[in-house]
């Protein structure tokens, strides 16, 4: 065998290949590519629609998060707002027993006041009292006898006496 036999080109042997070729190609065509198109069709739609549901759960996640963020927003507000009233409730509150027991304080005071005046008098009216008896003892002894430097003095120190246990 020559080199040249192996390296020469046979005009049918070409022809019949190309033919074989072109039949190869459109048969591929026909049951390969075809097919395969067609599941990548179905795929890309596929795809399509898990892109789309995607975008729309995206987007409801999104209005749902914008709806708790709003939830939240009043819920602070209202919280605020009522730990604001619950504040001024608690000052009135306090003020009101402050005064309240400034004058619960101002009437026990002034009662004391008045009870303290009255004993006073009461004590004051007493000693009054013993203080005449005394002297109403002591101008009946002096009118029953006469009395002398002594009984002068010793009467006097009776009367300081009975002051001084009335006391």
């Amino acid at each position: 065998m020559d080199v040249q036999e192996l390296v020469g080109l046979v005009p049918w042997t070409f022809v019949a290949q190309i033919c074989n070729l072109f039949i190869q190609v459109y048969l591929i065509k026909r049951f390969l590519f075809k097919p395969v198109n067609e599941m990548l069709e179905k795929r890309k739609a596929l795809a399509d629609a898990q892109i789309r549901e995607a975008e729309k759960a995206k987007a409801d996640a999104d209005a749902i998060k914008t709806e708790y963020e709003q939830n939240m927003k009043e819920a602070k507000e209202k919280a605020n707002e009522i730990l604001t009233t619950a504040q001024r409730t608690a000052a009135l509150q306090s003020e009101e027993v402050l005064k309240e027991a400034a004058s619960q304080a101002a009437a026990l005071k002034s009662k004391a006041e008045s009870d303290i005046a009255q004993e006073k008098r009461k004590a004051v009216n007493e000693i009054k009292d013993e203080i005449g008896g005394m002297a109403v003892e002591i101008a009946g002894k002096v009118i029953e006898r006469e009395i002398s430097e002594e009984d002068h003095t010793k009467l006097i120190d009776e009367f300081i006496a009975n002051v001084g246990e009335a006391s």
